[in-house]
């Protein structure tokens, strides 16, 4: 067992000659936000990956809601993914169905459930979402932005314990990434989430992270409190920042 929700203890990931995580080792407390930042292709998805139980390490552990799950099986990985669900950068929502019965499939797959008690559930979930105006819609209908928001609805009805972000804001305008980081604070506050963003927007991390990992060729170079960032020497974790021109002031 782990005293963290999330732990990674000396991760290592290899595809062929690409070795995409070398020793990575952090942890996520209950209800925390953890930001993963770096630029593309060094390490971050496949870091969400890991915690879903979709890829194995090659060697180190991975405990997620405080069990060692390294070596479960299929069948107790999807144990494990009632608790712990994913937002895809794509958002993978169901083309043919609205974005009510998007919603309402967990619910209606769990079973148990009268449809006056999916309805009230849906449209609750739409609301907090601020997207119930679009509850008969089809995904082809929406934006980028509304179709995150409607696949974070679409999480949330299965009742996770934890939820994971991947790039969240990638091609959406400034005001929409600005309404998903909202979305993303509200959640933790609200509902108490752990959550894991994957990211290489610092305006995002700045807003929702309890904590800050860095990773750069697969490398943990950072990781602590967002306001740590001031002090961290490493000039790649600077220069990332300055990029954005974010400045991250003491607490």
């Amino acid at each position: 067992m782990s005293d963290h929700y999330i732990e990674f203890a000396d991760v290592y990931k290899a595809f062929g000659e690409n070795r995409v995580l070398q020793g990575v080792s952090f942890f996520v407390d209950t209800g925390e936000t953890l930001v993963i930042l770096g630029r593309s292709g060094v390490g971050k998805s496949v870091s969400l990956s890991h915690i879903m139980g979709f890829l194995k390490p090659d060697t180190g552990r991975v405990w997620v809601a405080g069990e060692d799950i390294t070596d479960y099986s299929e069948k107790q990985l999807q144990e494990l993914r009632k608790k712990v669900t994913m937002v895809f950068q794509s958002g993978a929502l169901f083309d043919s169905l609205s974005v009510f019965e998007n919603v309402a499939f967990s619910l209606r797959e769990r079973g148990g459930y009268e449809e006056s008690q999916i309805e009230e559930v849906v449209l609750g979930l739409l609301d907090l979402l601020e997207i119930r105006e679009h509850a008969e819609a089809l995904p082809a209908d929406l934006s980028t932005g509304m179709k995150r928001a409607a696949a974070i609805a679409r999480a949330l009805a299965a009742q996770p314990q934890a939820i994971l972000y991947d790039e969240p804001t990638t091609m959406v305008d400034p005001l929409m990434s600005q309404h998903i980081g909202d979305l993303i604070e509200r959640l933790k506050r609200q509902l108490r989430l752990t959550s894991v963003v994957v990211t290489h927007d610092t305006r995002l991390a700045k807003k929702v992270a309890d904590r800050l990992m860095f990773l750069e060729k697969g490398k943990v170079i950072f990781f602590g409190r967002p306001e740590e960032i001031i002090d961290c020497a490493d000039a790649m974790v600077r220069e990332f920042f300055q990029e954005d021109e974010i400045v991250v002031a003491p607490a």
